[in-house]
């Protein structure tokens, strides 16, 4: 009987051992670091560097650094008009076949949009223009759609709007540097026209680094955060028509569709001002107002995103807070811009602003804060959408979703700026704009909390009542 007895517990004890986990292996400081959401979102600045950066260098000189805007705003129409539907499109798709993959696809397209304004600019060929817009409306669907997702998803809460500085403020750096190339090319053009066409040769090269550094982009379940812990497979057990189900019901949550009307009306005047530029200024002005406009972004960028994790206000209040300034200097600006714009349509001789005529720093000034403005829209929208919501699927869709109605806004600003009309109705067409979005982005300023939502743990039964006590758990409308 002992010998039964002993028997059984020497089975037991080797099934205990063979039920064991294994041991986990180690992971090297190396390892550690590339797989750590702070490279990965640097990986995805340095992307947004080379594809829409680039973009931004060629559209703020005006024009894409064409003589007329109106073919390449016709282009940047069909762009955004893509992107209308490419963006939600692929935030559904990127928690399906993963943020890796949609983010390789978004680097695809760019660099052909810009080839094809080199064509133009040397030999005049038109059609290229818009298949180019074409391209890159389909890579910017993409890449906007996961780049998003990467920069709020990867990091936690606490850090997120230095992560989305940093990922906003490397694609400023594409807008510095291709600035600064086409500002070298063009410095002793002091009279209206189109910059150089070897401007376009440089930027292309550098467009086409954007697909090798979204190879080395981690997947989100590889990511390891600085406790050691992973985040799960957000493609898991996924199905398309399921995730449009959920793009749809985070539409009709009011925390999204309060913040409709600002993702479609607060940039208009991107549009007017790439037509301000191209019908006043010189190229080399032009090529100068590119690069300020970059610098103005980039300390956007970094002043914002160290203000949106400063300790010294709450969520709430910090919300109210910048909301609040955007509001007042927007409102003053084109006020400002309204001023300029009546003395310049009516003067004898036509105006030509260049840094050596007298009169340059007053309408070059306002042209750079209303870029620097329009940078800090950027950063508010990102960070509020990430004080809304915590787990990166339901992030994924919701900058699919920003992203989809902001295109909406574009696309029919440039179809306006396309039409030839006189500049100061594209200007006070973006101020009534901006006006409209007063009143439904002050409410969703109001509901922003001081902890974020997890969806998926809301609809799981997941949520703490700690949780709740917090007011995380908002009701779902």
């Amino acid at each position: 009987m002992a010998d039964i007895e002993h028997a059984k517990r020497t089975e037991d004890s080797s099934s205990s051992v063979q039920e064991a986990p294994a041991p986990t292996k180690p992971v090297s400081r190396f390892t550690r670091w590339y797989r750590s959401p702070l490279f990965n979102v640097i990986l995805v600045g340095l992307i947004s560097f080379t594809q829409p950066g680039i973009w931004n260098a060629l559209n703020n000189t005006g024009a894409g650094g064409q003589q007329e805007p109106y073919l390449v705003n016709g282009a940047n129409s069909l762009t955004f008009g893509i992107m209308v539907f490419g963006c939600s499109l692929f935030g559904a798709l990127a928690n399906k076949i993963g943020l890796k993959t949609v983010l390789i696809i978004g680097t695809l397209g760019y660099a052909p949009y810009s080839a094809s304004l080199y064509v133009n600019n040397r030999y005049g060929v038109e059609w290229f223009v818009l298949f180019g817009g074409a391209t890159c409306g389909i890579a910017a669907s993409a890449l906007w759609a996961s780049e998003g997702a990467i920069a709020l998803g990867y990091g936690d809460v606490n850090n997120r709007g230095k992560y989305t500085g940093i990922w906003l403020g490397l694609r400023e750096l594409g807008q510095l540097i291709g600035a600064s190339i086409s500002l070298a090319l063009n410095v002793k053009t002091n009279s209206r026209g189109k910059v150089g066409y070897s401007t376009y040769l440089a930027l292309i090269a550098l467009q086409c680094l954007g697909l090798p550094l979204a190879l080395l982009v981690s997947p989100p379940e590889k990511i390891i955060h600085s406790d050691g812990r992973k985040q799960t497979d957000p493609t898991k057990n996924k199905a398309v028509l399921g995730e449009f189900k959920k793009l749809w019901a985070l539409v009709k949550r009011k925390q999204m569709y309060l913040l409709i009307p600002v993702l479609i009306g607060f940039a208009w005047n991107g549009t007017y001002l790439g037509i301000y530029m191209a019908k006043y200024f010189s190229v080399r002005a032009r090529t100068l107002g590119s690069l300020t406009s970059g610098i103005a972004a980039t300390f956007a960028n970094i002043f914002w995103g160290w203000f949106y994790d400063t300790k010294f206000f709450s969520r709430p209040t910090l919300a109210k807070l910048s909301w609040g300034f955007f509001v007042l200097t927007m409102l003053g600006t084109f006020g400002w811009q309204v001023a300029n714009e009546q003395l310049y349509r009516y003067s004898v001789p036509k105006v030509e602003l260049d840094w050596a005529n007298p009169g340059f720093g007053r309408g070059f000034a306002s042209m750079v804060i209303l870029r620097f403005l329009n940078e800090s829209h950027f950063m508010f929208v990102y960070w509020i959408i990430g004080t809304f919501f915590d787990d990166i699927e339901t992030l994924t869709l919701a900058v699919g979703i920003v992203r989809s109605f902001e295109s909406v806004g574009s696309c029919l600003a440039f179809g306006i700026g396309a039409a030839q009309v006189a500049p100061m109705v594209n200007l006070v067409i973006a101020f009534v704009m901006f006006g409209i979005t007063i009143p439904a982005t002050s409410l969703a300023v109001l509901l922003v909390p001081e902890r974020p939502v997890n969806l998926r743990k809301i609809e799981d039964g997941e949520v703490s009542s700690s949780e709740e006590s917090l007011g995380l758990a908002r009701e779902v409308t």
